[in-house]
């Protein structure tokens, strides 16, 4: 079942999916019409490229949570605001549970927008820096 679901997913164009939740400043949830039933109508979509901080319980300082919760709150913003959201679905996450792609609000890239405002930093696999530091 697991492969035609990706199989959907590396068929799945470039589309104004609406976006149901946003789970934290790097990662949101949308609404899908293409996967099979019993999956549900839904991919957790982590935004390729960028790492942001991690939320309680998971960051390791009081200064990586907080920034965290300015992160969720800077995607969560941009994505109420927004009158155009495009995302484009690359492919499965290492972990299996979530998907890789770009999300664009008003043809500007979230990705762009959460490092601009110092919430996020590029992020190509390798280790990740602390923000705690």
């Amino acid at each position: 079942m697991k492969w035609l679901a990706l199989l959907l997913l590396t068929a799945a164009p470039a589309h104004a999916y609406e976006i149901t939740r946003v789970i934290d400043g790097d990662t949101v949830e949308i609404a899908v019409d293409f996967l099979p039933s019993p999956l549900p109508p839904k991919l957790s979509i982590r935004v390729m490229g960028i790492d942001t901080p991690e939320k309680a319980p998971r960051a390791q300082c009081d200064a990586e949570a907080a920034l965290a919760k300015k992160a969720s709150a800077f995607t969560k913003n941009a994505v109420a605001n927004a009158l155009e959201v495009d995302v484009v679905i690359l492919k499965w996450d290492k972990y299996g549970g979530r998907v890789l792609g770009e999300v664009y609000l008003d043809h500007q890239s979230l990705a762009q927008s959460l490092i601009s405002a110092g919430l996020a930093r590029p992020y190509k696999g390798d280790a990740k820096q602390s923000w705690c530091e």
